[in-house]
């Protein structure tokens, strides 16, 4: 069978959750003797560039450096994309699995492949639910979970919110749009990229739709997500669930707590990107909030680029000179296990729809529970007061309730955890799904 990935980033440029899997996904395929290949778009390159990575062939094509409004919102399709159109006429791959939807990989290029016979699988790995939510986090007014029904003037409201117009303004300045149609669009700059947000809305309505008729299957990685593309018109036949699995082979879980009881002073752990929307923020609201004489220790591991320099300065105004928080260097991939097992309790306080996260399951495949948020697929892996505990996103306030009482009662919380955490999903059985998917949709 020849599969080829398509994502919009990849090794060894950048590295990430999307990267990951592919890699992951891509190199139990090439071992189970796929023909594997991988396509990149690559914005401001002067021609293809046909490389490898780990033994796997990766064609990175152009795109704009700078897209017009129309390429960037998929009306038109972008400058550059035809050598990846060309370059499907002449590999004609039997699967073409598609994991990121962006400039120069889109319902066009979608469209184009299922012209030429060749069966189109998506992945949604994104909040966005592939052009459902603008924002991109399916939190509305990025305050709480929203329930994911698109509505053309709440959700360009929301997303001119999010840019930065106050919610009156958001809401005066949709309504507008949604009055003015298209012609708002037509205005240059950010009078036109804000007065055509109703507009835009509509629009990813409609790729949204052509997306769906066009692909052989669209695959979700939770059942939170699915609900949202068939609350929003998407056939169920289309549908498919695959769980994040785990890539590590070498994930041992610690010693039972029979064996290990749990110590004071506890070891939170925080491990990921340090962003204002993986909830950092609240959980220092929170450790900021517990008593000074109240004795553990929270490491946060984390790879430190200038948007999470600045949120870390937000960070240390809530928690001040708190000697029980330790930061540490990024973890490596190979790391991470060991690095989890380090930790008593992980915490994942998100407040964006998680697709995921994969640290969930890799945190319990080491014997490690987790503290998480009621969004996306976390509700679908933690058992709130089992194996973990979920709050509600950007409620501090009972994250910091959960703190205290484990960092109190460590045996009578987090051991009981333990106990029930479940066996992890791994990538191996992620591939054999995928596996089964391609020979159905290709008989």
């Amino acid at each position: 069978m020849k599969i080829l990935h398509a994502l919009g980033w990849y090794f060894p440029e950048t590295l990430g959750g999307t990267e990951i899997y592919v890699k992951a996904l891509a190199d139990r395929q090439k071992a189970n003797r796929h023909d594997v290949e991988i396509a990149v778009p690559k914005p401001g390159a002067p021609q293809t560039e046909p490389t490898h990575f780990d033994g796997i062939p990766v064609l990175r094509y152009p795109t704009p450096q700078t897209p017009t409004r129309d390429e960037a919102q998929g009306r038109l399709e972008a400058r550059g994309s035809e050598h990846f159109r060309n370059y499907l006429e002449a590999s004609r791959p039997d699967i073409l699995h598609v994991h990121t939807l962006t400039t120069g990989l889109g319902v066009h290029e979608l469209e184009r492949a299922s012209e030429l016979g060749i069966k189109t699988v998506v992945t949604n790995h994104l909040g966005s639910v592939g052009f459902l939510c603008q924002r991109g986090t399916l939190m509305r007014w990025g305050e709480h979970p929203c329930d994911g029904v698109v509505q053309e003037s709440k959700c360009a409201a929301c997303e001119l919110q999010n840019r930065g117009f106050s919610k009156a303004a958001a809401w005066t300045v949709a309504l507008a749009g949604q009055f003015s149609g298209s012609l708002g669009s037509r205005l240059p700059g950010k009078i036109g990229t804000a007065m055509g947000m109703t507009h835009l809305i509509a629009h990813n309505q409609t790729l949204q739709h052509r997306m769906l008729e066009t692909v052989d299957r669209f695959v979700l990685l939770n059942r939170a997500a699915r609900e949202v593309v068939v609350q929003n018109g998407g056939d169920p036949k289309k549908l498919d669930l695959n769980y994040l699995g785990l890539s590590h082979q070498d994930s041992r879980r610690k010693p039972s707590p029979a064996e290990l009881p749990t110590k004071r002073p506890v070891t939170l752990g925080y491990l990921g990107r340090f962003i204002a929307i993986k909830g950092v923020l609240d959980l220092a609201r929170a450790v900021a909030s517990l008593p000074k004489e109240l004795a553990f220790r929270l490491v946060i591991r984390a790879p430190f680029d200038d948007e999470a320099t600045q949120v870390r300065k937000r960070f240390d105004a809530i928690a001040g000179n708190d000697a029980r928080i330790d930061f540490a260097p990024a973890v490596p991939p190979d790391q991470v296990p060991e690095v989890l097992t380090s930790y008593d309790v992980l915490c994942v306080p998100s407040v964006w729809f998680e697709n995921g996260p994969t640290v969930v399951s890799e945190s319990h495949a080491v014997g490690t529970p987790v503290i998480g948020t009621r969004i996306g697929a976390m509700p679908e892996l933690i058992e709130d007061g089992v194996n973990g505990a979920l709050t509600d996103p950007g409620d501090w306030k009972a994250l910091a309730d959960i703190l205290g009482g484990i960092v109190a009662k460590p045996n009578a919380t987090i051991d009981v955890w333990r106990d029930a955490l479940p066996p992890a999903r791994t990538m191996n059985a992620v591939a054999e799904d995928y596996e089964a998917l391609y020979r159905e949709v290709l008989d």
